[in-house]
């Protein structure tokens, strides 16, 4: 299966020397139907400080959104725990990110992981929509191989995702069975929490927010606003904001004390 030349993952290694002394790994997992293009300018710029970065291509992505049909969240799931065992196994401490489904990817590794996660930085993440349609997969997955796509939601003119142009609805079935279980486990992410959020998404509607804030056991969150970003905001204008807000966060959250 070709693979979108943009998609290719992304790695770095630790540089120490710019952060204190210790090696902070950072993964970053993009989301549903994208691929690493949307994640890898935040990576380089944090690379750039001098941390550790893994940003994984998930499973059926960046090839063809059939492809993507026959994968699943187990699939996407078993891509990012394997970033995240890189990481620790190289580094003192490690920070986990993700845009939209990365982001419900990142807290399920937060809630089974605890240990190994020193925080967690979240942009638009999904565990579950208002949408009535989605009540109807479970039959419209046999029936209809996909719907229209949801890629490229991005405010900044000439923004580009590389994301698929339909959405598979056995793959996104598969999310959406996962969202349940994830909200359910919730209370067991004790990490410190980075949640930053598009005032205007046309992708992830409000549902998620409450659900996150209120259901993780973490005694350190913080909700920041992106006030000129749509959903794949790690692409758009609010990119500095992005880099500023998680280095920061980053650098407090791994600091030897």
């Amino acid at each position: 299966m070709t693979v979108h030349p943009q998609a290719s993952p992304y790695s770095a290694p630790a540089r120490p020397e710019l952060t204190g002394g210790r090696s902070i790994g950072v993964l970053l997992s993009h989301g549903f139907t994208g691929q690493p293009a949307s994640m890898k300018p935040w990576g380089e710029a944090l690379a750039a400080l001098g941390y550790a970065v893994e940003v994984p291509r998930l499973p059926g992505h960046g090839t063809t959104w059939q492809e993507m049909n026959s994968t699943t969240w187990a699939d996407w799931y078993a891509e990012v725990s394997g970033a995240l065992d890189k990481l620790r196994a190289d580094n003192d401490a490690v920070v986990l990110c993700g845009l939209s489904m990365g982001g419900a990817l990142v807290l399920r590794l937060a809630a089974d992981r605890p240990d190994d996660v020193a925080g967690v930085v979240v942009v638009n993440p999904a565990v579950a929509t208002k949408r009535l349609d989605v009540k109807l997969l479970p039959v419209l997955k046999h029936l209809v191989k996909s719907f229209p796509g949801i890629a490229n939601d991005i405010k900044k003119e000439g923004g580009e995702e590389y994301g698929y142009t339909k959405t598979p609805l056995k793959a996104a079935h598969s999310m959406m069975q996962a969202w349940p279980l994830l909200v359910a486990d919730l209370s067991k992410v004790t990490a410190p929490l980075l949640y930053l959020r598009s005032t205007e998404d046309h992708v992830v509607d409000e549902k998620s927010q409450p659900l996150i804030t209120g259901g993780v056991s973490s005694t350190d969150v913080t909700v920041v606003p992106l006030e000129e970003s749509y959903h794949v905001a790690t692409l758009d204008n609010d990119f500095d904001k992005i880099v500023a807000e998680s280095s920061a966060f980053i650098a407090r959250v791994t600091s030897a004390s």
